[in-house]
């Protein structure tokens, strides 16, 4: 892990820190190769997908959203890990994770994702998964492939709802003639556009991990964010439903209560839930009230260690 220690070291308040990644295992899901140790496992082919793992007590996976990677979640992992095991990979094509010839949609995506899943977490064992934006999709779609062991899915910002999206400003380009001060600022101002509402949180740690995962996305999601894959998957859901967006999330198109209404149409039980003050990246700029919500719809108890 010293590549993503050396990559994250800036990450700083209520972020994880040098300390917390190095105290976190790697593994590379997917093949047959095992290093002694616990600390990698390994596919030996394109087709792997890195999970890194924090913690301990029931295992709660977080699936991070386009153009991401598992530092999504850096400003989580580490109070869910109190109570939870709490595995974060890269998807397929995204950060330190390999893309499959041929793998275009995604319910390929979710296929090695859930392949992975029984990798790391051994069935029948009962599984949370989260999942934010693209990673809500995906979510959905492995929580159809695994409906008898996913007990709770939660979903943030989710897209596939065939909902429409929002009109926005113009995202800033970042081009490879930039200057490194000049492609920061284009971040920034993309991020204050379609992710964080609060300018003030858009600090120097959320511009670079923007800046590294646009950098190392491979997977072209195209309109897969606006599309029914999640509305197509929902009648096959039996875990216990949760859905939150920031209250000021320019992506939907629809108001508040057609999102509440689709997801009902197929779980009537949902527990739908609005952040307010937050934008897309609710997990980023409102992470006390996110982490809070999740503690309480996941069930943590007593922490599972110190």
């Amino acid at each position: 892990m010293t590549d993503s220690i050396a990559r994250l070291d800036a990450l700083a308040t209520r972020c994880l820190t040098a300390t917390d990644i190095a105290s976190g295992s790697e593994y590379h899901a997917g093949g047959s190769e095992y290093r002694a140790g616990g600390s990698e496992y390994s596919a030996g082919g394109s087709e792997y997908m890195v999970w890194r793992l924090w913690g301990a007590g029931p295992p709660v996976v977080l699936l991070h959203g386009g153009s991401g990677s598992w530092t999504h979640w850096a400003r989580n992992i580490m109070p869910l890990a109190r109570h939870f095991t709490v595995w974060v990979p890269d998807l397929p094509g995204f950060g330190d994770s390999g893309l499959p010839p041929g793998v275009e949609t995604a319910e390929a995506l979710a296929d090695i994702v859930s392949s992975g899943l029984d990798d790391v977490v051994s069935p029948p064992a009962p599984v949370s998964l989260v999942g934010f934006s693209f990673g809500g999709i995906i979510a959905g779609l492995v929580a159809a492939r695994q409906r008898d062991r996913v007990r709770t899915l939660v979903l943030i910002g989710a897209g596939g709802l065939a909902l429409g999206a929002a009109p926005t400003r113009q995202l800033a380009r970042v081009t490879p003639n930039l200057t490194l001060a000049e492609a920061r600022a284009a971040h920034r101002e993309n991020l204050e556009i379609l992710m964080i509402a609060d300018p003030a949180q858009i600090d120097e740690a959320a511009v670079d991990v923007q800046m590294e995962n646009v950098r190392r996305t491979r997977f072209k999601i195209g309109a897969i964010p606006f599309s029914d894959a999640l509305v197509r998957a929902l009648p096959r859901i039996s875990a216990r439903l949760v859905a939150v967006w920031g209250a000021r999330d320019v992506f939907p198109a629809s108001p508040p209560e057609l999102r509440h209404a689709t997801l009902a149409a197929h779980h009537p039980e949902v527990d739908f839930r609005l952040i307010d003050g937050a934008g897309h990246w609710a997990n980023w700029e409102a992470a006390d009230a996110v982490n809070a919500m999740l503690l309480d719809v996941l069930g943590a108890g007593t922490p599972a260690r110190a």
